[in-house]
Formats: structure tokens, C-alpha cells, sequence
């Protein structure tokens, strides 16, 4: 019998969330209770705030109760509320939608073949006297050319926040890649590598920034009486802050265990023509948040659409990630820096690309599964 969604059995998704020990996160949900501090700076809020600062090894992170909220933040705390930003067309709509929401005009630019990372030369190509800044994305959570974007910032005086919502505990040459650029943002989605259900953080480089921050994802107050911006409400609360420390203490075991997937994988996949996979960068500790690969339909023999409904027919749910492009969608088509012509690569990439699943509890049968559903189409 065929195993499709309808046979039964349970289909394999893209992703599974990290769920902390229901025993444990009892205690903790237990002690919230009795503490009576829901929210606004709590007790576990403090201690998730210090715990991943730790961990991710930079010095200052602010929660947030999504991944979103801490983009639209960034550009309000760097005071950007006019002019062009430079983004990736390759990436989740939210990228985007930030610059909108603080009256920015986006400007895509073309993205590198390989890693579907913004490339330096499109960026400063498209660099005009309008231009306040740049957000690049460190897709899948390869590290974008970090060096390369801060010398056009620095050469044409523009701010640099990096979209890092997949690049949780990434590491380049011994150094968080959360480091580069004026702020870096994180999301905490269910879907990550990392999550709180729902969260994220903004990382920026000075107590003095960490304090305005704070006051923006708290309506602008800086005491009971106070208001000295037009902050928004974008606070973690201590439920997903407890959710989170637990999580935290097994992020490293899910890391090495979806290591090992992403490892068979490729292994398996490296002998079919018009398939490729994304290798490992030299001197960056990756996160594997994402296994993607790329098809030749000229080579495979079928187009990357009908693989991906072929794997659904049979239970495996992929995703084309990402796919459509962001200029592609209504609210972005209309901008001059949509056209086709002026982002062939990310085009490509995103006829091409299906994610396959990747989570720490995929076992080594469904893995033997995904590999078959490729080989045997």
C-alpha cells in the first residue's frame, strides 16, 4: 500500500518542533503560577535572556514574542524610517514586509549561485543616493560574505541588520555570525532549530542600544509614567520563556542528530544526476536548520515540481523554500527591481529548490524513504 496522507500512516513533514520534557516544562509552568508574573520582564524572561546571550556568545539580546517584530524594531531603533533598503528577493516574505511597515522602499538584489545569499557586487551595483541600508539574509543559515557587505556599509556609510532567523547558534572562524553588521535578528518559530513556539530576539553591540530596544517592545515606556518613543508591544512572556530554557539544554543534542541526516543525505544523493546539495562551509559550525537541494530538470528528467508532488503522493511533505519569490507576490511585483532580468540567480534557485525534511527525531527508516522517493522517480 502506498504510504500518501490518506493510508494511515503519518506523512513526513519538513519539520517537527523541538519539544521540551513535559514532566519538566509542568515544573516550570507550575512555578509560574505560584510566582503570579505572567509577563513584562519576568523572572524566566531574565533568566532565557542571560542563558541565550550565553550560549549564542554575544553580549547583549532582546526577546521578542516573534521573529518578525524584532526586524521592524531594528530599523526603528537605528532611526530608519525613510529611504531605499537593500534586501534579498530569496527569502520569507517578513524580510520584506519590515521595510514596509517603517515606510522603507525595498530594493531586491540578485543573490549568489550557490548559497542564495545576497551578493556583494549586486548590492553595491544597486546602492543609489536613497540608500539608508542593507538586510541581508543568511539563508538556511549559511553565513553570508559578512566581510564583504560591511566594506560597501562602510564605504557608503549604510546600516547593516542581518535577517539570522535561520542561523541559531552559527558559527564562522570561532565567532557567532550573529556579530556582524550594527544588529542581527533571530526567530524562535516552531519550525526552527531552536523554538519557544513562537518567539525571537534582536542582537545588537551596546547596553545603550539593548536599553532602547527594550523600551520599543514595551510601548516606549521607560518607567510608570514614562514614554519616550512610539514603542510597540512585542514582549516574550514567562511561559514561552520557560518553554525555552528547556529547550535550550537539548538544542545541541537536535543540532548533531540532524548533522547526521543532513550527512546521509548527502552521501545518498550525491550519485544522482541533476540533484545537488549544499556542502558544508570550511571554518563555519552550521546549524543544519535546513537541507535544500536543487534540481536540473535537463538531467534528473523531471522538473523540481513534479518531484515535489511525486514525494507528496507518497507521503513525503517537502517544501519549495523559498518559493515564490518575494517580488513575486502582489504586494512587490510592481517594483522596478522585481524584474526578471534583474534577478536571474534567485529565480533559478527558487524554480529549483526543494527543502527536504530535516528534524532531529527523523528516523533513519524515513530518511531511507525520502532517499528512495528521489532515486526511484
Amino acid at each position: 500500500m502506498q504510504n500518501t496522507p490518506d493510508s494511515g500512516q503519518k506523512p513526513i513533514t519538513v519539520t517537527s518542533p523541538l519539544l521540551p520534557p513535559l514532566e519538566e516544562f509542568t515544573e516550570l509552568l507550575q512555578d509560574i503560577w505560584q510566582r503570579k508574573w505572567l509577563t513584562n520582564n519576568g523572572h524566566y524572561h531574565q533568566l532565557l535572556e542571560t542563558a541565550l546571550a550565553e550560549y549564542l556568545g554575544v553580549p547583549y539580546l532582546s526577546l521578542f514574542t516573534n521573529g518578525t517584530l524584532p526586524l521592524i524594531t531594528a530599523l526603528q531603533a537605528l532611526g530608519l524610517n525613510h529611504g531605499e533598503v537593500i534586501t534579498s528577493p530569496y527569502s520569507f516574505v517578513a524580510t520584506t514586509h519590515s521595510l514596509i511597515w517603517n515606510g522603507l522602499t525595498p530594493v531586491f538584489a540578485d543573490v549568489d549561485p550557490v548559497f542564495g545569499n545576497l551578493h556583494p557586487a549586486a548590492v553595491e551595483a544597486a546602492i543609489t543616493d536613497k540608500t539608508v541600508a542593507i538586510m541581508p539574509v543568511h539563508v538556511y543559515g549559511n553565513p553570508c560574505d559578512t566581510e564583504a557587505l560591511q566594506r560597501i556599509a562602510d564605504k557608503h556609510g549604510l546600516k547593516i541588520i542581518y535577517d539570522a532567523a535561520h542561523a541559531f547558534g552559527v558559527k564562522q572562524n570561532g565567532h557567532s555570525v550573529l556579530e556582524a553588521g550594527d544588529m542581527s535578528t533571530l526567530s524562535f518559530h516552531a519550525t526552527k532549530v531552536y523554538n519557544t513556539v513562537e518567539g525571537g530576539a534582536l542582537i545588537c553591540h551596546s547596553a545603550e542600544m539593548k536599553r532602547r530596544i527594550d523600551h520599543l517592545k514595551n510601548f516606549g515606556f521607560t518607567g510608570e509614567t514614562e514614554v519616550v518613543a512610539p514603542g510597540i508591544n512585542s514582549k516574550m512572556d514567562e511561559i514561552r520563556a520557560a518553554y525555552g530554557l528547556l529547550n535550550l539544554r537539548q538544542v545541541d543534542s537536535a543540532i548533531a542528530a540532524r548533522k547526521r541526516v543532513a550527512e546521509a543525505y548527502r552521501t545518498a544523493l550525491a550519485s544522482v544526476p541533476g540533484i545537488r546539495c549544499l556542502h558544508d562551509i570550511p571554518g563555519v559550525q552550521h546549524n543544519y536548520s535546513y537541507f535544500p537541494i536543487y534540481v536540473d530538470a535537463a538531467t534528473y528528467g523531471r522538473t523540481r515540481d513534479e518531484l515535489y508532488f511525486h514525494l507528496k503522493e507518497h507521503g513525503i511533505l517537502s517544501r519549495r523554500y523559498f518559493y515564490p519569490l518575494i517580488p513575486d507576490f502582489e504586494a512587490y511585483r510592481t517594483s522596478l527591481s522585481a524584474r526578471a532580468a534583474h534577478i536571474p540567480t534567485a529565480r533559478a534557485l527558487a524554480s529549483s529548490v526543494i527543502c527536504l525534511p530535516l528534524y532531529e527525531a527523523l528516523s533513519k527508516q524515513d530518511v531511507e524513504k525520502v532517499i528512495h522517493g528521489i532515486y526511484s522517480y
